[in-house]
C-alpha cells in the first residue's frame, strides 16, 4: 500500500497526518510525502514519511502512481495556498485512480457545510481511520 500527503506552505496538516498515520498503522504502509515547498517535504519527511519529493512534477507523477491521496481539500483547487497549487498539480490529483481523502477544512474561499464543530485533530482521526478500512478491504 502506498499512500502520498501532500501539502504546502509550512506542511504542518501533512506532518501531523503522517504521523497519526504511523502511530495507527505503523511501519507497514509507505508513505510518500509530496511537498509543493522543501518546507513542506522537509517537515512531512521529519514526521516519518519513507520517501519524499518537492514540486509540481514530482506530486504531478506520484499522483499517479499510489493507491491513496491524503492533503486538505485545498490540493484540488488551482491557486489554493496562496497560489503553490497550480493547475497542473489539481488536475492531476483530480485525474489520479488513487482514492483520495481530504481533509474538509474550511479555507481556499471554499465553505464546506457540516464540519463548522469538528477540530483538526478529529479530522486527521477519521481519515486515518478511512486509511485502515482501505487497507483491510484491499487485503481480504
Amino acid at each position: 500500500m502506498r499512500i502520498a500527503v501532500i501539502d504546502g506552505q509550512g506542511g504542518g496538516i501533512g506532518k501531523s497526518i503522517i504521523e497519526h498515520i504511523r502511530r495507527a498503522i505503523g511501519n507497514d504502509i509507505e508513505i510518500i510525502a509530496l511537498g509543493t515547498n522543501s518546507l513542506a517535504t522537509s517537515n512531512m519527511l521529519k514526521a516519518g514519511a519513507n520517501e519524499a519529493a518537492t514540486g509540481e512534477n514530482a506530486i504531478r507523477v506520484t499522483s499517479q502512481q499510489v493507491d491513496i491521496i491524503v492533503g486538505p481539500l485545498a490540493i484540488i483547487f488551482a491557486d489554493a495556498m496562496l497560489g503553490e497549487i497550480s493547475q497542473n498539480i489539481s488536475t492531476a490529483i483530480a485525474r489520479s485512480s488513487a482514492s483520495k481523502m481530504l481533509l474538509p477544512m474550511n479555507r481556499c474561499g471554499v465553505l464546506v457545510a457540516g464540519i463548522k464543530s469538528k477540530g483538526i485533530q478529529d479530522l486527521i482521526n477519521e481519515i486515518v481511520c478511512e486509511i485502515q478500512e482501505e487497507i483491510k478491504n484491499r487485503e481480504g
